[in-house]
């Protein structure tokens, strides 16, 4: 498998300056062993006009079939006529990222300034397997700023009538950061090639979110790339969105850095801190987490003494048992074990298991619940566990219009049912906290527009004392 990178110079820059930013020296080729094969760093030229790295990868067939997708005897067969050991694909993803590691981060500690700057970038990638067409190609990267030119490599020259192939020979032209250049490559190859070498799980999401941040959220074939980069499996393909839809927004709620000196916390983390503290001031040691998630509001609260149980409920087995892997109970001192419960249950039905609680918060979670099942919610939680404090945080409709990365129209995240207006929720949280014995005050998280509020509303549910008077803060 090869791949390209090329760069020109100008009298100011030269253009091998490309190899502080790969941190690859063009007097120097360099090798280095991978699970299944080699892979080789060489520059087939370097002036101060014009510069290529090489990176070809040297594949070891035997190497891969003895791996652990190896496939076994029943696939003897496929062993011989596979293309994937020659053919650009995941493996030469991986071995960019490894081989290229330093430079994918954007960072280069010698020539900081060059690692931020754009610059005149070609990519070549001779053979491609791009199942969707040189369409396809042209979708997933000219929204990125390149300029794309996908020409199909024909079934066999010498038989022109037989047409092409499902390969391409890619060529990429933009003015790019280099680092930006080389996570297109790591997320799209394997995307266009809509196939992995190795098992597709949980943690792949988190390069996905990792490679992907600052451009995927916005993109126009956003899912498309979701899905195959996850093996279409929609429960981790429906956490990625989630997680690079909540990071966009982080970021253009953050101050500018002419204004802070250190970037301000993301809107998620901010969320959390402040449900936290809101159960923290309102006194409650036994809480729980309703709609979990990946357990980050658990993690918090578990490193805070003072709650004393920290109830991880959610209604995905699988999500749980992501919770279970972040937490790492075994590895906690018991007495911090013991403050852990980890429950599947639905929170559209009564569970005995969450009466009794001092506090629940439900983050992010009453939007992605059909209208017609709220009502199911609000007696399960207000009226059966009936904690003293719930914070229900959702994210604020009025706000969409300041995310320059969210089109017009549309919701925060593909599975939400609606997004209420500041009115519509205060709305609800008023009739729900009268129905059920609460009063209810209002805040938000994140940066407040003083036009549209804060990006996320929170209401905070008291539970009235009996003989209290009905009514809440507004």
């Amino acid at each position: 498998m090869l791949l390209t990178v090329s760069t020109t110079g100008t009298p100011d820059a030269p253009a091998t300056d490309l190899g502080h930013l790969l941190h690859k020296h063009p007097d120097r080729p360099q090798s280095t062993a991978l699970a299944g094969g080699t892979a080789h760093v060489l520059y087939p030229e370097a002036t101060a006009e014009r510069c290529t790295a090489a990176l070809l990868l040297e594949v070891d067939p035997v190497a891969l079939v003895r791996g652990p997708r190896g496939g076994g005897e029943g696939f003897a067969l496929q062993q011989h006529v596979n293309d994937r050991p020659y053919a650009a694909s995941s493996l030469l993803a991986v071995a960019l990222a490894q081989v290229f590691r330093t430079a994918l981060s954007g960072r280069c500690a010698g020539r900081p300034e060059l690692a931020a700057s754009a610059l005149p970038l070609q990519v070549h990638v001779p053979v491609l397997p791009c199942r969707g067409g040189a369409d396809l190609a042209r979708r997933v990267f000219a929204p990125l700023g390149w300029d794309v030119t996908a020409v199909p490599v024909p079934l066999d020259p010498e038989v022109p009538a037989w047409g092409g192939s499902e390969y391409v020979d890619l060529r990429l032209d933009g003015r790019l950061r280099l680092a930006d250049a080389l996570n297109h490559l790591y997320v799209l190859l394997p995307v266009l090639d809509d196939a992995k070498h190795y098992w597709v799980g949980p943690q792949e999401v988190d390069k996905l979110v990792r490679a992907g941040s600052g451009w995927l959220a916005a993109h126009p074939e956003r899912d498309l790339v979701t899905a195959r980069y996850l093996a279409h499996q929609r429960s981790l393909a429906t956490s990625a969105l989630e997680r690079l839809t909540e990071g966009a927004l982080d970021e253009d709620t953050a101050e500018p850095a002419a204004q802070a000196p250190a970037r301000a916390p993301g809107l998620a983390a901010e969320r959390r801190s402040m449900v936290g503290r809101l159960l923290r001031e309102a006194g409650a040691g036994r809480v729980a987490d309703l709609g979990c998630g990946e357990g980050a509001l658990v993690a918090d609260l578990l490193a805070d003494s003072a709650f004393t149980e920290v109830v991880a409920a959610d209604v995905s087995a699988r999500a749980l048992q992501r919770v279970e892997r972040r937490s790492r109970p075994e590895r906690m001192p018991e007495r911090q074990r013991e403050r852990l419960r980890i429950l599947q249950t639905s929170l559209t039905y009564r569970d005995e298991r969450l009466a009794g609680l001092d506090g629940a918060a439900l983050v992010e979670v009453v939007e992605h619940v059909d209208p017609e099942r709220l009502p199911a919610l609000e007696r399960s939680v207000f009226e059966f566990a009936a904690p003293r404090t719930v914070v229900v945080t959702t994210p604020n409709a009025d706000h969409n219009p300041r995310f320059p990365s969210l089109p017009a129209g549309a919701f925060r995240h593909p599975d939400h049912r609606f997004e209420w207006t500041r009115q519509e929720f205060r709305g609800w949280a008023r009739r729900v906290a009268a129905e059920h014995g609460y009063a209810v005050a209002f805040t938000g998280a994140g940066q407040e527009d003083p036009e549209v509020g804060h990006p996320t509303q929170v209401a905070v549910f008291t539970r009235r004392e009996p003989g209290a008077g009905a009514g809440g803060a507004a």
